[in-house]
């Protein structure tokens, strides 16, 4: 019989790292401080009424350059291996498709990110996912960064959950993704997917990921009762049908939330095909 494809989909700030993934370096070598750098990009975008994500994207670019940094892809990718991880992460992605593995279901890892796919793909987890769905730039002759390639703001993320559904791995297409097709063609159905964010920008995949019968998972640091606040709030207000501390560890909460989660999926596969024979 056929194995079951079960998507897990990340956001990375906040859900895989503990911080915002430009703040490990990037913005230390242009020299000042996060804070800083992220009040200038709101002010940017408030200014011009303009996307906060092309606004972070526009000021990396242009504070690099008054620094006389050349932002080269390999550079970017320097920068991602200096990114934070939360406990376990590194791991985690193995031990999940193992236990897959075990019940008879074939796991994948997927990003859907507004942040830098650049930084990411310099990250160690990089090649544990399928597919990263992020922000990006175009690059030069030479592989110089010199204009925003792809902008991913918290609605734009919910179009990657369809790519997913699909079995499209392209940034680019708009016309496969928007093409009907029947449900039992679709490489991923939704019920198979496990989408993990934490905060509100993640909450138009939470909601479209709960709707047609996944699960979405709100994470949240251990350290900072703010954001296990945000987390509750999330679960309260049923955007979410579990939380848990971003501890990735396979003794932790969130590794028996996932296996249990997967245990269900594969025995939901298992009826429906089980009650498909008996027509």
């Amino acid at each position: 019989m056929k194995k079951p494809i079960v998507a897990l989909i990340y956001d990375f700030d906040g859900t895989l790292s503990p911080g915002n993934m430009q703040e490990f370096g990037f913005i230390q070598a242009i020299g000042i401080t996060p804070e800083r750098f992220w009040t200038m990009s709101d002010e940017l975008a408030t200014g011009q009424d303009a996307s906060n994500i092309l606004s972070y994207m526009k000021l990396m670019f242009d504070e690099a350059h008054r620094k006389g940094i050349r932002l080269m892809k390999k550079d970017f990718n320097e920068f991602g291996s200096k990114v934070e991880l939360f406990p376990g992460v590194l791991d985690w992605f193995r031990i999940v498709r193992e236990y897959g593995r075990r019940k008879g279901v074939i796991v994948e890892h997927y990003i859907n990110s507004s942040g830098l796919a650049e930084l990411i793909e310099g990250t160690p987890i990089a090649d544990e996912f399928k597919k990263i769905y992020a922000c990006s730039f175009i690059y030069d002759k030479n592989g110089e960064a010199i204009w925003p390639g792809v902008a991913v703001d918290y609605t734009a993320k919910t179009q990657y959950l369809f790519k997913i559904n699909k079995g499209i791995f392209s940034m680019r297409d708009n016309k496969l993704v928007n093409e009907s097709q029947a449900e039992d063609k679709k490489r991923i159905p939704f019920p198979h997917m496990i989408y993990f964010g934490d905060g509100d920008t993640d909450v138009p995949c939470m909601k479209i990921v709960m709707m047609w019968g996944g699960h979405s998972i709100a994470v949240y640091d251990p350290q900072s009762e703010k954001k296990k606040a945000d987390a509750r709030k999330l679960l309260k207000e049923q955007r979410v049908n579990f939380m848990t501390p971003a501890d990735y560890r396979p003794d932790g909460r969130t590794f028996a939330l996932v296996c249990a989660i997967i245990d269900k999926i594969k025995a939901d596969y298992d009826l429906k095909a089980y009650t498909s024979a008996l027509k």
